[in-house]
């Protein structure tokens, strides 16, 4: 056989071994693989190659990824968090622009020792960001998340590690995930004299979304008031002094003193007095009831026992707990009204 005829039968014998490319194959039946993979498997799946990286970074297969993982946490304020947080990586640390200034100074000096364009490059690189810079993808926020690198605002039940003193109550937060515990880092806003606190391995169901865009040291406006009853489930904002932010709290509308908890005869809806109880507290505490006026509600409250805010209604069912450190405790799954 000539060369020739040799070079042509190697050839054929490649084209009838190769394989089906995935590329390949039909679109929808592509679309449907890769709504099959993880997280993980799509950035893979990405790296192979350009055409592969456009499909894998497509929006609509990362928000069922972002919905199953984080959409329980992920609110308006963490929204708006990521908005500014892709703005501000997109500018230019002012100390790496003085100090590249100032480095550039020394360009001519250490010429003499080593070639203009092995400094500058040596430079520049020290002020390259280290990996890619977010976009608005969905893909890119959720590695933000998976990372840690993206600090979001959050509300966490029983704050400090379950503190007695926080027990029932939820406060503002901003935290971020660690993926090698699976559990969170959050960062308390400090208060009065007190510092910012940190607390780790915050577990997944002591989170929840902000459900009000309320600022914590504003007072929320209560538009339930007039539906109040016995025995409904609420949060009041509370706080220890003028200068604390608020927590939310839990409680529920107690009966008046007057009125002995008869269903057909309870007229406490009417009365212009709404009692608050907490019975997370012991009996005797005077943490375990409180007043508040229905008619003309703003801050009600002292330096003694707190202040009390805005009330929130809840829908809620209710279980029964034991074996935590609290003992024997109500803990409500919230429904939000």
């Amino acid at each position: 056989m000539s060369p020739r005829n040799r070079f042509v039968h190697r050839v054929e014998n490649v084209e009838e071994s190769e394989e089906m490319s995935v590329l390949d194959l039909p679109e929808l039946t592509l679309e449907c693989i890769l709504g099959k993979l993880s997280p993980t498997g799509l950035s893979n799946m990405a790296a192979v190659c350009s055409s592969l990286r456009e499909r894998c970074r497509s929006d609509h297969l990362w928000e069922k990824h972002m919905k199953e993982k984080w959409g329980r946490l992920i609110g308006h304020a963490a929204r708006r968090e990521w908005k500014q947080y892709l703005s501000s990586s997109k500018e230019s640390p002012p100390t790496a622009i003085t100090s590249s200034n100032r480095s550039k100074k020394w360009i001519g000096v250490l010429s003499c020792v080593w070639p203009i364009s092995w400094l500058k490059s040596r430079i520049d690189s020290g002020y390259e960001p280290k990996g890619p810079s977010p976009d608005g993808s969905v893909m890119s926020w959720y590695q933000s998340l998976e990372s840690g690198k993206f600090w979001f605002p959050a509300q966490i039940y029983n704050r400090e590690h379950g503190h007695v003193g926080f027990m029932l109550s939820c406060y503002d937060a901003e935290v971020s995930y660690d993926s090698h515990t699976d559990t969170f880092h959050a960062r308390y806003p400090p208060h009065g004299r007190r510092a910012v606190v940190i607390e780790e391995g915050v577990q997944w169901d002591r989170l929840r979304a902000p459900p009000v865009s309320t600022p914590a040291h504003e007072l929320h406006i209560s538009d339930c008031l007039s539906d109040l009853r016995p025995g409904d489930h609420i949060e009041i904002q509370w706080r220890r002094n003028k200068e604390f932010p608020y927590g939310w709290w839990y409680g529920v509308i107690g009966h008046l003193e007057s009125c002995d908890g008869s269903e057909h005869f309870c007229r406490c809806h009417l009365s212009e007095t709404v009692v608050l109880e907490f019975n997370q507290y012991t009996p005797g505490s005077r943490w375990r009831r409180a007043l508040i006026n229905r008619k003309d509600h703003r801050e009600e409250g002292s330096e003694t026992d707190g202040f009390y805010g805005g009330i929130r209604k809840l829908r809620a069912r209710m279980k029964s707990l034991s074996g935590d450190s609290f003992g024997q405790q109500i803990f409500w799954n919230r429904v939000y009204s």
